[in-house]
């Protein structure tokens, strides 16, 4: 189980050389971290963190389709771990979405470390959530 400390420190892991200066920059430069996924989600959505911090996360498989030279196919499937600390949005996530359900996910790559259950470093990757869009399944 992970907690915000340990959230917030797999956030700032790439940060090197962190200090505060009041002195405008020479130059500022504009950088973009944004991902978007559209997949299914793999479990239902989980509620972790602290009551002063929760956050809810769960997972979201995406795939891709290829053609062997000999005409087989083939599907490869990606698992990506979606992370949400917005208070509204994670509310509506826990509400509404489902296992199985089809989400496209709007947000930011956070690279980091998270302890498994024996207590061992792993890193990590997530996105952070600043946006899902919830698709309803066609009723016959």
């Amino acid at each position: 189980m992970m907690n915000l400390r340990t959230i917030v420190r797999s956030s700032l892991r790439g940060v090197r050389n962190f200090a505060v200066n009041t002195e405008q920059p020479a130059r500022i430069e504009k950088t973009v971290n944004n991902v978007t996924l559209l997949g299914r989600v793999g479990a239902d959505p989980q509620l972790k963190g602290s009551v002063q911090h929760p956050v809810v996360t769960f997972s979201i498989a995406t795939h891709s389709n290829y053609k062997y030279e000999n005409g087989d196919w083939a599907q490869r499937t990606e698992w990506h771990r979606v992370v949400v600390f917005k208070p509204n949005l994670r509310d509506t996530v826990m509400d509404y979405l489902k296992k199985g359900n089809r989400a496209m996910i709007q947000g930011k790559l956070s690279y980091g470390e998270i302890v498994d259950a024996e207590g061992k470093q792993r890193p990590s990757t997530s996105i952070i959530a600043d946006d899902i869009i919830f698709f309803r399944e066609n009723q016959n």
